[in-house]
């Protein structure tokens, strides 16, 4: 891809744009291409991690390092407040309640592409350039969400739950780059972080486990064991709190005898129960979503398309039936391991995203 086949709305020294800047390697190589390509480019970089969960070393500082090094406008949003409520909130409490939450989804539909959006609107951007491996297409029908050329850097399923106003904003020069090619262009431009190693999965669990982090973020929390238990009810061991587990998990149960090996089926939160069983009794075929974001063009009632239930998981084909309240019933023509409620389910028709939900119940 070049920077020409992104769909910019003017001439580079008429386009005002806004990188994300986040202090990494994508972010600052996404600024740097743009620079280069003439365009009036400012760095924008959201402050959202206070304590418990701030790392030792914040890349905020890095993204001001990277913005001097460019000679570009740089600005700092303090976002710890809304990032608190709508993602760090969120994430604590789906724990609490037996859900296996995609705090990622969350951040990207009220932080990255939210809040910092409308700050960028505020400081006049005509477009906001993010280090996203995905790929904005303006087309006649409008503006479409596909996937990155690169499947195993492809982060299109994070992007499903973005509205689509703002995604008429959005480009991500990396759609077509491997990792490699990214850290080249980077140290091309004189970046110190060309070779800083890449940011964890989620930004705020920097060390121990999830579930020491929201021992922290909810300190009036007190675990309560419970029973662990077949399908059939049959009380099989204890746990000592339903936030050290997720659905699929099959280490650390506890559980000894002539058992077999043992799942998490489902997370009881009501009962406080933990459900195990096999492998085959992971498998689901039919579940629920909420909040459906639809990316398409006319909403159809039903439709026969791919989706994906977990970040890492391969598409499946999959029926859709669109219901009242921006829910949807999913029926899959595949079998599925392990469906958790709390994750998203990203609809994909080959390479074009066309929006999402998150898992209810199955």
């Amino acid at each position: 891809m070049t920077l020409n086949s992104l769909g910019l709305p003017k001439s580079p020294q008429q386009t005002k744009v806004c990188v994300a800047m986040s202090g990494g390697v994508d972010s600052s190589a996404a600024a740097a291409m743009l620079k280069a390509g003439g365009y009036d480019v400012f760095g924008l970089t959201m402050d959202l991690l206070a304590p418990p969960y701030r790392p030792s070393k914040s890349s905020v500082a890095d993204a001001a390092e990277v913005a001097a090094e460019l000679n570009i406008p740089h600005y700092f949003l303090d976002l710890k407040k809304e990032f608190a409520r709508s993602v760090i909130d969120y994430f604590a409490d789906s724990y609490l309640h037996g859900l296996t939450p995609s705090p990622c989804i969350m951040c990207n539909r009220h932080i990255k592409l939210g809040a910092l959006a409308d700050k960028a609107r505020s400081l006049g951007a005509d477009i906001i350039v993010t280090g996203h491996y995905a790929d904005i297409r303006i087309t006649p029908r409008g503006v479409e969400l596909h996937r990155a050329e690169d499947l195993h850097r492809d982060q299109s399923y994070f992007l499903f739950a973005v509205d689509k106003q703002t995604l008429q904003m959005l480009r991500c020069p990396l759609s077509s780059y491997t990792k490699e090619q990214t850290r080249a262009i980077a140290k091309n431009a004189g970046l110190k972080i060309h070779d800083k190693s890449d940011s964890q999965d989620i930004c705020f669990v920097s060390e121990g486990s999830y579930a020491s982090l929201i021992r922290k973020l909810r300190p009036e929390y007190r675990p309560l064991p419970g029973d662990i238990v077949d399908m059939a009810g049959h009380v099989l061991g204890r746990h000592d709190g339903i936030i050290n587990y997720t659905v699929g998990q099959r280490r650390g149960l506890g559980i000894g005898g002539n058992t077999g090996i043992l799942y998490v089926l489902k997370i009881d939160a009501a009962a406080n129960r933990i459900i195990v069983g096999s492998r085959e009794e992971l498998l689901c075929n039919k579940l629920t979503i909420k909040n459906v974001n639809w990316l398409g063009e006319e909403h159809p009632g039903q439709i026969t398309i791919s989706v994906k239930l977990r970040s890492r998981q391969a598409v499946i084909p999959a029926t859709v039936r669109f219901l009242d309240d921006d829910r949807a019933e999913i029926t899959l023509h595949d079998d599925f391991y392990g469906v958790a409620p709390g994750q998203g389910c990203c609809f994909y028709d080959g390479s074009r995203v066309l929006g999402g939900g998150i898992i209810e119940s199955f």
